[in-house]
């Protein structure tokens, strides 16, 4: 596991030991972060269910002004917070599950939330509903889901539209705004 590009670039991150975090490969970081490419410079960033914060140190990489990495994992959060020391870099890691962080960042306004729940987590509604009570997204704000690609799973939430969709193999992208 590796950044893919901006300052970092190249750069090896600490990787989960055991099989419970399944990181974002590669391919599909740079294929999220080649369509959101000019929304990442000075922008907010959340990373929800980070994991290894892969995709948040991503952000930090190529020129986010703020990113916010959360799991709800104490390895998780560990490993997130040696990746950012190894790469000398600082944000806020919160310990918890989604409702309690989206409720501690209630009228933060990030410009990207990226969203990777473990594949098993069906619950897009529930997710998104809390974000939108706790005034977590920006006005003009993107939310980025990463799924296991299934074709029985509805992905649609009232208050949201899906603006773009990708599939790779088995991982399945879904970028939405709010209505």
């Amino acid at each position: 596991m590796r950044v893919v590009a901006g300052k970092h670039r190249s750069r090896p991150l600490y990787s989960p030991k055991n099989s419970d975090v399944r990181p974002t490969t590669d391919m599909v970081k740079e294929s999220i972060f080649n369509i959101i490419q000019n929304d990442v410079i000075g922008s907010k960033f959340l990373d929800l269910f980070a994991g290894s914060g892969a995709i948040g140190i991503e952000a930090i990489s190529r020129g986010a002004e703020k990113v916010v990495f959360v799991d709800n994992s104490k390895e998780s959060i560990s490993l997130i917070k040696q990746n950012l020391q190894m790469l000398k870099e600082e944000a806020q890691v919160i310990f918890g599950d989604f409702e309690y962080a989206l409720t501690r960042l209630k009228n933060s306004d990030f410009d990207i939330i990226f969203l990777d729940p473990p594949y098993n987590f069906k619950d897009i509604k529930k997710i998104l509903d809390t974000i939108k009570a706790n005034n977590v997204l920006a006005p003009s704000g993107i939310v980025i889901f990463e799924s296991l690609y299934e074709k029985d799973f509805d992905k649609n939430v009232d208050g949201y539209k899906i603006i773009k969709s990708k599939k790779y193999g088995i991982t399945a992208i879904d970028i939405y705004e709010a209505e």
